[in-house]
């Protein structure tokens, strides 16, 4: 569970009818790709909010979930847990570990590690998937746990993340086989942040083991967004 707890952890890191047109081959989303590179979005650098964790592993029958009100300052992050249920285990030994492990990143001031970069990643395009989207493809520069080999979906308007997904590049550990996520974003008071992940994990004896974290903003930047919630809902 302590290691379900450290590949959780680097996750902190509709259907619609298409016309019948040639898709963009990917040398024609290049400048789309190097707009994304240059974007310069403001930091997220502090916040306050909640979120709600769910957890549940199939073989054993366990799940469990947990509600924390969550804090990004100068001091680094901080959470207190409101509310929680079910498994212990799930809630001590993977939800605790995780958010432990957050404050750890932030403490250390690591968080670049897991951005989503040049400096990380080889980032090409590829053929168009979703209409609206364009895709990249994201391969990392390193076998790093906070790394996922996958693609990136962002916005062929302003090249805006929307969602990123694939495979941690390193597995955390022996007893780990694979790690598959998920991570939405979209845009809370201007600001592009994260507000839900996904991970689906298969463990060596214990199965599959799954992961759900929803994010919730009251302020960011000192900016309150809680009463008016300006959200550009742009995951799919």
């Amino acid at each position: 569970m302590r290691r379900l707890a450290v590949l959780f952890g680097a996750l902190t890191m509709a259907t619609v009818f298409v016309m019948a047109e040639p898709a963009p081959m990917p040398s024609a989303l290049e400048p789309v790709l190097h707009r994304f590179l240059a974007r310069g979005d403001e930091p997220l650098v502090t916040y306050r909010g909640t979120r709600h964790l769910e957890g549940r592993n199939e073989r054993y029958n366990m799940s469990g979930w947990m509600d924390i009100a969550a804090e990004l300052t100068a001091d680094g992050f901080h959470y207190t847990v409101v509310n929680e249920g079910g498994s212990d285990l799930i809630r001590k030994r993977v939800f605790r570990s995780m958010l432990e492990n957050e404050e750890e990143i932030f403490a250390n001031g690591d968080k670049t590690r897991s951005s989503i970069t040049s400096t990380n990643y080889d980032l090409s395009p590829a053929q168009a998937s979703e209409p609206g989207l364009v895709k990249l493809f994201a391969r990392p520069k390193r076998k790093d746990v906070t790394l996922i080999d996958g693609a990136i979906y962002i916005t062929d308007t302003d090249a805006d993340l929307v969602r990123v997904e694939g495979r941690l590049a390193k597995n955390p550990s022996f007893w780990t086989r694979r790690v598959d996520v998920v991570k939405q974003y979209a845009r809370v008071g201007g600001l592009r942040v994260p507000i839900r992940a996904e991970s689906t994990a298969q463990i060596r004896f214990a199965g599959t083991s799954t992961m759900t974290m929803t994010y919730d903003y009251e302020m960011i930047n000192g900016v309150n967004v809680g009463a008016s919630r300006d959200v550009v809902a742009l995951a799919r």
